[in-house]
């Protein structure tokens, strides 16, 4: 993902390290000119830093008639993180290493449904297995990042009344984790992980973004002004429990027509079956679209519809530059998302519509442990992170 621009309160260890990563000065000139700090301090800025490892010399600068000034680069081998996007009945882990890049992975069937202990269990095994393939010592490990099929209260890094998720509920994955490892553990929503790793991809970077995941049930992940945005509580983005009008089909929530109940997966699996189509989940439909069955073809069109009349609202609210659609039924071919453009661009303002795109994920079911790796690498590498860990090994020596 790329860096954003940060404007520098102080020029701190982690300012620097913020602006070499960023690609937005990389020389100690243009550090200084950037921070207005003296050269004498980003020298012994970017010494610290060295020492530690996060930054490397990675090449010289064209010369402008004197000596070549030493480019600096963010060294991405400076620590790992281990991540693993949780799913329903399927689940994916892996390693990173903090420029993103995956260096091993591992993927299995396992129900979330057996329960937390279980779980979390064979993800700690996996972990152990995944450093022993690629020979990384735990030293190395600088964060885990985890995401759930269920709403998670982040700050706590607990899932709160999932509904698919039996004995998930108020339980401290975060602390599971920490106890194993002693590392910062990040745990959210499996959207808006899958959000950050579509982010990370982009060419170029927008401020103003929706992804929406159509499988079993519908959720979101909102990105305003260039960051994940979670709400108050970590519940943003829940749209699969928005109601839309003229259907009377209680969800599991427990409320009547949510989006979710009438355009979800699992809801046209249950409709298409009743028809003899012999679907059972949203796979099945989509399976059954892309062969071209006319039936499932027209539900996943009508799903884009009805799933396009809450966008519209999201849009005139939020203004934002791209929708991207994502999960099972966006797999099921153009239908999903010709039915969420037909009214998107019909029920909005022109002003709101005026230069949004509508599209389908870029990387399918790999967005959620990239996104996994980014939440732990942006926390990793913020700025007050840096300048904390620098001062803890000042102290110790």
């Amino acid at each position: 993902m790329s860096q954003k621009s940060t404007t520098i309160a102080s020029g701190t260890p982690g300012d620097l390290l913020r602006l070499i990563r960023s690609g937005e000065a990389t020389t100690r000139a243009e550090l200084a000119l950037t921070t207005g700090l003296a050269r004498s301090t980003i020298t012994q800025r970017i010494e610290m830093l060295a020492a530690s490892g996060w930054i490397e010399s990675s090449g010289e600068a064209p010369s402008t008639g004197g000596r070549p000034a030493t480019v600096l680069g963010f060294n991405k081998n400076s620590g790992t993180a281990l991540v693993a996007d949780l799913g329903v009945t399927h689940s994916r882990v892996a390693i990173a290493n903090l420029g993103g890049e995956i260096l091993a992975e591992t993927t299995a069937d396992i129900e979330i449904a057996s329960g937390p202990e279980h779980v979390l269990a064979w993800v700690a095994e996996m972990f152990q297995q995944l450093l022993d393939e690629t020979e990384t010592p735990l030293s190395t490990i600088a964060g885990i990042g985890i995401g759930l099929p269920g709403p998670v209260e982040f700050a706590e890094g607990r899932p709160v009344s999932p509904p698919i998720m039996p004995g998930w509920d108020g339980y401290d994955v975060r602390g599971h984790l920490t106890q194993g490892f002693h590392v910062p553990v990040l745990v959210d929503n499996d959207v808006n992980i899958m959000t950050l790793g579509e982010c990370w991809v982009m060419e170029p970077t927008l401020d103003d973004f929706i992804f929406v995941k159509v499988g079993t049930g519908i959720g979101s992940g909102i990105i305003l002004g260039g960051e994940i945005h979670r709400g108050a509580q970590g519940a943003a983005g829940d749209i699969g429990h928005i109601p839309v009008s003229n259907f009377d089909v209680v969800c599991r929530c427990g409320n009547i027509g949510c989006v979710e109940a009438v355009a979800g997966g699992a809801a046209l699996a249950r409709d298409l079956a009743a028809k003899d189509k012999g679907t059972t989940d949203g796979r099945d439909v989509m399976e059954l679209a892309r062969r071209g069955d006319p039936e499932a073809g027209q539900a996943v069109r009508e799903a884009g519809r009805l799933l396009g009349r809450v966008l519209a609202a999201s849009v005139n609210l939020l203004n934002p530059a791209m929708i991207m659609i994502g999960g099972d039924l966006a797999e099921a071919g153009d239908q999903l998302l010709a039915g969420v453009r037909e009214v998107v661009y019909q029920r909005s303002t022109a002003l709101a519509t005026n230069g949004l795109t509508i599209t389908s994920s870029t990387m399918g079911d790999r967005s959620g442990i990239v996104g996994a790796a980014a939440m732990v690498i942006e926390h990793v590498l913020d700025p007050a992170t840096i300048d904390a860990a620098l001062a803890a090994e000042a102290v110790a020596s």
